[in-house]
Formats: C-alpha cells, sequence, structure tokens
C-alpha cells in the first residue's frame, strides 16, 4: 500500500477514535520490527460502551473511505478490541488494560535493540 493510502488511513483512524472521545491516542511505526503489520495504533477508552463506540465509528469511517476490516477480535465487554486493516492494526484498549499490556514499552525500538543486544 502506498505511504499516502497508509496516512490517510491514520488520519482516518485517530479522528474517528477522537470523535469518540479515544483518549492518548498513540501511533507506533513497527515497520522495523515484524511483518505483521507497518503501524499500531493504540487508543484508550473508560467504559465499555465507550470502546465499542470508538470500534463502530473507527471501522464505519474507514469504511466510507473504502477501506474494511480483514479481522475484528473482542468488544468492550473483553476490554480490548482489535480491528486489523492489515498495514495498520487498530487497539482499542480500557486505560487498565492498556496499561498492564504496555504495547508502547514492548513495541517501542528502544526495547527491541536491547534485547538484540542481549
Amino acid at each position: 500500500m502506498s505511504k499516502d493510502n497508509i496516512q490517510a488511513m491514520l488520519d482516518i483512524i485517530e479522528k474517528s477514535a477522537d470523535a469518540r472521545g479515544g483518549a492518548d491516542i498513540q501511533t507506533l511505526d513497527i515497520r522495523d520490527m515484524t511483518a505483521i503489520a507497518d503501524y499500531f495504533v493504540i487508543i484508550s477508552g473508560g467504559s465499555t460502551p465507550q470502546l465499542n463506540a470508538i470500534a463502530e465509528e473507527v471501522e464505519d469511517k474507514m469504511a466510507e473511505a473504502g477501506y474494511h476490516t480483514y479481522h475484528h477480535e473482542g468488544n468492550g465487554q473483553s476490554r480490548w478490541i482489535i480491528l486489523d486493516y492489515g498495514d495498520v492494526i487498530v487497539h482499542i484498549f480500557h486505560r487498565d488494560m492498556r496499561e498492564f499490556y504496555n504495547l508502547e514499552r514492548l513495541w517501542s525500538k528502544d526495547n527491541r535493540e536491547s534485547e538484540e543486544e542481549q
């Protein structure tokens, strides 16, 4: 996928999440770390209804732009929703789950470099 298309996807995801009150929206560039995706977008929400609303808004706006999920996993009850768009994977977490899994640390370049040194 072209760089412009990926940037368009990231913009839609971030604006959609923000429109539904998504917090601490972070985009991680993981291109040099794995072949599963190019980017992770990580979003926090504070309640089950909010997580579901964020996921629904992202999916609706992405579909309007012609992007459809390859896979949707979880729901607000599970406190972690994953939307897989191929090159971009969206993680929508309840705040406490996000802290617990800490994907930002796990997928940080600094962490990967320190693992390779060991």
